[in-house]
Protein backbone atom coordinates (compact mmCIF):
# COMPACT_ATOMS: atom_id res chain seq x y z
CA UNK A 1 0.00 0.00 0.00
CA UNK A 2 1.11 3.43 -1.03
CA UNK A 3 0.50 6.05 1.78
CA UNK A 4 1.21 9.03 0.09
CA UNK A 5 -1.58 7.92 -2.48
CA UNK A 6 -4.27 8.65 0.54
CA UNK A 7 -2.14 10.99 2.90
CA UNK A 8 0.97 13.48 3.13
CA UNK A 9 3.37 12.74 5.49
CA UNK A 10 1.80 15.16 8.69
CA UNK A 11 4.06 18.65 10.13
CA UNK A 12 3.32 19.69 13.60
CA UNK A 13 0.83 22.06 11.95
CA UNK A 14 -1.08 19.29 10.12
CA UNK A 15 -1.21 16.38 12.17
CA UNK A 16 -4.79 14.95 13.19
CA UNK A 17 -5.65 12.67 15.81
CA UNK A 18 -8.15 10.17 14.90
CA UNK A 19 -10.45 8.85 17.62
CA UNK A 20 -11.88 5.69 15.93
CA UNK A 21 -15.54 4.33 17.20
CA UNK A 22 -15.52 0.45 17.27
CA UNK A 23 -19.12 -1.15 16.93
CA UNK A 24 -20.18 -0.41 13.42
CA UNK A 25 -17.02 1.31 12.55
CA UNK A 26 -14.15 -0.51 13.37
CA UNK A 27 -15.84 -3.69 13.95
CA UNK A 28 -18.13 -5.03 11.33
CA UNK A 29 -20.86 -6.41 13.61
CA UNK A 30 -24.18 -5.25 11.92
CA UNK A 31 -25.75 -8.46 11.56
CA UNK A 32 -24.21 -9.32 14.99
CA UNK A 33 -26.36 -6.65 16.61
CA UNK A 34 -29.21 -7.73 14.58
CA UNK A 35 -29.37 -11.30 16.09
CA UNK A 36 -28.35 -10.23 19.20
CA UNK A 37 -30.92 -7.68 19.45
CA UNK A 38 -33.98 -10.34 18.42
CA UNK A 39 -32.35 -12.72 20.83
CA UNK A 40 -33.61 -10.28 23.83
CA UNK A 41 -36.53 -9.08 22.00
CA UNK A 42 -39.37 -12.04 22.61
CA UNK A 43 -38.55 -11.42 26.63
CA UNK A 44 -40.16 -7.86 25.84
CA UNK A 45 -42.85 -9.41 24.25
CA UNK A 46 -41.47 -7.81 20.83
CA UNK A 47 -40.81 -9.65 17.57
CA UNK A 48 -37.49 -10.02 15.68
CA UNK A 49 -36.22 -7.23 13.35
CA UNK A 50 -34.60 -7.15 10.13
CA UNK A 51 -31.34 -5.09 9.00
CA UNK A 52 -33.43 -2.18 7.81
CA UNK A 53 -35.63 -1.58 10.71
CA UNK A 54 -32.81 -2.16 12.98
CA UNK A 55 -30.88 0.10 11.11
CA UNK A 56 -33.88 2.48 10.78
CA UNK A 57 -34.78 2.80 14.68
CA UNK A 58 -31.64 2.44 16.73
CA UNK A 59 -30.63 5.05 18.72
CA UNK A 60 -28.81 6.04 22.42
CA UNK A 61 -29.62 6.15 24.34
CA UNK A 62 -30.19 2.15 23.68
CA UNK A 63 -33.40 1.85 26.38
CA UNK A 64 -35.06 4.61 23.96
CA UNK A 65 -34.18 2.06 20.76
CA UNK A 66 -35.99 -0.38 22.93
CA UNK A 67 -39.36 1.77 23.61
CA UNK A 68 -39.32 2.54 19.91
CA UNK A 69 -39.23 -0.85 18.89
CA UNK A 70 -42.11 -2.33 21.64
CA UNK A 71 -44.04 1.12 21.69
CA UNK A 72 -43.48 1.39 25.51
CA UNK A 73 -41.21 2.32 27.76
CA UNK A 74 -39.02 -0.45 29.32
CA UNK A 75 -38.54 -0.87 32.98
CA UNK A 76 -35.12 -1.06 34.63
CA UNK A 77 -34.94 -4.36 35.68
CA UNK A 78 -36.14 -5.17 32.02
CA UNK A 79 -33.41 -2.91 30.64
CA UNK A 80 -30.75 -4.88 32.77
CA UNK A 81 -32.08 -8.31 32.06
CA UNK A 82 -32.00 -7.27 28.06
CA UNK A 83 -28.99 -5.62 27.83
CA UNK A 84 -27.13 -8.49 29.76
CA UNK A 85 -28.48 -10.68 27.28
CA UNK A 86 -27.51 -9.02 24.47
CA UNK A 87 -24.12 -8.62 25.41
CA UNK A 88 -23.50 -11.87 26.10
CA UNK A 89 -24.71 -12.93 22.84
CA UNK A 90 -22.62 -10.69 21.32
CA UNK A 91 -19.52 -11.55 22.74
CA UNK A 92 -19.99 -15.10 21.50
CA UNK A 93 -19.77 -14.14 17.66
CA UNK A 94 -16.15 -13.64 16.13
CA UNK A 95 -14.52 -10.10 15.77
CA UNK A 96 -14.68 -9.06 12.13
CA UNK A 97 -12.85 -5.93 11.14
CA UNK A 98 -14.11 -3.76 8.36
CA UNK A 99 -12.81 -4.01 5.00
CA UNK A 100 -9.40 -1.74 4.52
CA UNK A 101 -9.65 -0.57 8.41
CA UNK A 102 -6.40 -2.07 9.10
CA UNK A 103 -4.91 -0.83 6.06
CA UNK A 104 -5.69 2.87 6.74
CA UNK A 105 -4.60 3.24 10.16
CA UNK A 106 -1.27 1.91 9.07
CA UNK A 107 -1.19 4.65 6.73
CA UNK A 108 -2.40 7.28 9.12
CA UNK A 109 0.25 5.96 11.34
CA UNK A 110 2.92 5.96 8.79
CA UNK A 111 1.68 9.32 7.67
CA UNK A 112 2.50 10.71 11.35
CA UNK A 113 -1.31 10.70 12.65
CA UNK A 114 -2.32 9.57 16.53
CA UNK A 115 -5.12 7.50 16.72
CA UNK A 116 -7.28 6.13 19.60
CA UNK A 117 -10.61 3.74 20.36
CA UNK A 118 -13.75 5.06 22.50
CA UNK A 119 -16.31 2.80 22.77
CA UNK A 120 -19.73 2.43 24.51
CA UNK A 121 -19.48 -0.98 24.62
CA UNK A 122 -17.62 -2.68 28.24
CA UNK A 123 -14.13 -2.05 28.54
CA UNK A 124 -12.93 -5.59 29.10
CA UNK A 125 -14.90 -6.71 26.12
CA UNK A 126 -13.63 -4.15 23.88
CA UNK A 127 -9.87 -4.93 25.03
CA UNK A 128 -10.26 -8.33 24.59
CA UNK A 129 -12.01 -8.42 20.86
CA UNK A 130 -9.25 -5.41 20.15
CA UNK A 131 -6.68 -8.13 20.81
CA UNK A 132 -8.51 -10.61 19.16
CA UNK A 133 -8.42 -8.21 15.72
CA UNK A 134 -4.43 -7.81 16.59
CA UNK A 135 -4.94 -3.87 16.02
CA UNK A 136 -4.27 -2.62 19.61
CA UNK A 137 -0.60 -1.33 18.38
CA UNK A 138 -2.46 1.60 16.11
CA UNK A 139 -3.42 3.23 19.26
CA UNK A 140 -2.48 5.48 22.05
CA UNK A 141 -5.69 4.92 24.27
CA UNK A 142 -8.59 2.07 23.92
CA UNK A 143 -11.45 3.02 26.28
CA UNK A 144 -14.43 1.28 26.59
CA UNK A 145 -17.37 2.15 29.13
CA UNK A 146 -16.83 1.10 33.10
CA UNK A 147 -19.92 3.21 34.06
CA UNK A 148 -23.64 1.93 33.64
CA UNK A 149 -24.72 1.17 30.10
CA UNK A 150 -27.21 3.13 28.05
CA UNK A 151 -25.85 6.31 28.14
CA UNK A 152 -24.26 8.92 24.96
CA UNK A 153 -20.91 9.40 24.24
CA UNK A 154 -20.01 13.08 25.05
CA UNK A 155 -19.02 12.98 28.52
CA UNK A 156 -16.33 10.07 27.64
CA UNK A 157 -15.21 11.68 25.06
CA UNK A 158 -14.45 14.37 27.00
CA UNK A 159 -12.52 12.76 29.34
CA UNK A 160 -10.65 10.59 26.60
CA UNK A 161 -9.68 13.87 25.36
CA UNK A 162 -8.38 14.83 28.44
CA UNK A 163 -6.59 11.67 29.40
CA UNK A 164 -4.75 11.92 25.84
CA UNK A 165 -3.89 15.88 26.90
CA UNK A 166 -6.08 17.25 23.58
CA UNK A 167 -8.59 19.07 25.32
CA UNK A 168 -7.09 22.50 23.89
CA UNK A 169 -6.52 20.57 20.73
CA UNK A 170 -9.61 19.24 20.07
CA UNK A 171 -9.92 21.53 16.86
CA UNK A 172 -7.14 18.58 15.23
CA UNK A 173 -9.34 15.88 16.33
CA UNK A 174 -11.54 14.04 14.10
CA UNK A 175 -13.86 11.39 15.25
CA UNK A 176 -15.26 8.97 13.17
CA UNK A 177 -18.54 7.14 13.55
CA UNK A 178 -21.51 5.80 12.19
CA UNK A 179 -23.76 7.45 14.45
CA UNK A 180 -25.69 10.76 15.00
CA UNK A 181 -24.39 10.46 18.71
CA UNK A 182 -20.68 10.36 17.50
CA UNK A 183 -20.89 13.78 15.84
CA UNK A 184 -23.13 15.30 19.14
CA UNK A 185 -20.36 14.10 20.99
CA UNK A 186 -17.14 15.79 19.05
CA UNK A 187 -18.78 19.05 18.34
CA UNK A 188 -19.93 18.97 22.09
CA UNK A 189 -16.30 18.63 22.87
CA UNK A 190 -15.15 21.14 19.98
CA UNK A 191 -13.64 18.53 17.70
CA UNK A 192 -14.96 17.19 14.52
CA UNK A 193 -16.61 14.28 13.11
CA UNK A 194 -17.36 12.38 9.71
CA UNK A 195 -20.19 9.56 9.91
CA UNK A 196 -19.83 6.60 7.28
CA UNK A 197 -22.78 4.85 6.02
CA UNK A 198 -22.07 1.18 6.26
CA UNK A 199 -22.75 0.63 10.26
CA UNK A 200 -25.72 0.82 12.40
CA UNK A 201 -27.67 3.53 11.92
CA UNK A 202 -29.49 3.82 8.58
CA UNK A 203 -27.74 6.24 6.01
CA UNK A 204 -31.44 8.32 5.39
CA UNK A 205 -31.58 9.30 9.00
CA UNK A 206 -27.75 9.62 9.52
CA UNK A 207 -28.10 12.39 6.39
CA UNK A 208 -31.02 13.85 7.63
CA UNK A 209 -29.02 15.07 10.37
CA UNK A 210 -26.81 17.07 8.58
CA UNK A 211 -22.88 15.57 9.79
CA UNK A 212 -20.52 14.93 7.17
CA UNK A 213 -20.86 11.79 5.40
CA UNK A 214 -19.55 9.09 3.46
CA UNK A 215 -19.98 5.70 2.06
CA UNK A 216 -16.35 4.43 3.33
CA UNK A 217 -13.65 4.88 6.42
CA UNK A 218 -10.97 6.31 3.83
CA UNK A 219 -13.40 9.17 2.93
CA UNK A 220 -14.27 9.21 6.09
CA UNK A 221 -10.28 9.89 6.95
CA UNK A 222 -9.63 11.69 4.08
CA UNK A 223 -12.76 14.62 4.17
CA UNK A 224 -12.23 14.70 8.50
CA UNK A 225 -8.64 15.16 7.40
CA UNK A 226 -9.54 18.48 4.84
CA UNK A 227 -11.88 19.78 7.66
CA UNK A 228 -9.20 19.45 10.52
CA UNK A 229 -6.36 21.21 8.08
CA UNK A 230 -9.14 24.10 6.84
CA UNK A 231 -9.56 24.50 10.77
CA UNK A 232 -5.81 24.98 11.90
CA UNK A 233 -5.48 27.07 8.67
CA UNK A 234 -7.95 29.32 9.78
CA UNK A 235 -6.42 29.79 13.12
CA UNK A 236 -2.95 30.34 12.22
CA UNK A 237 -4.96 33.61 9.95
CA UNK A 238 -6.75 34.55 12.94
Amino acid sequence: MNTSTFFAAATPLTRMHVVWDWNGTVKDDLDDHVSALNATLPALGGEAVDRETYRAKHTVPIPNFYARLLGRTITEQEWLSSDNAFLDHLRAQPVRVRDGAIELMAALREAGHTQSLLSLCPHDTLVREVEEAGIGHFFTRIEGRTGPSGGTKAAPLTAHLEALGLTEQAHRVLLVGDAVDDADAAHANGAHAVLHTGGLHHPAKLAAAGHPLTDTLTDAVALGLRLVQNHGAQLACA
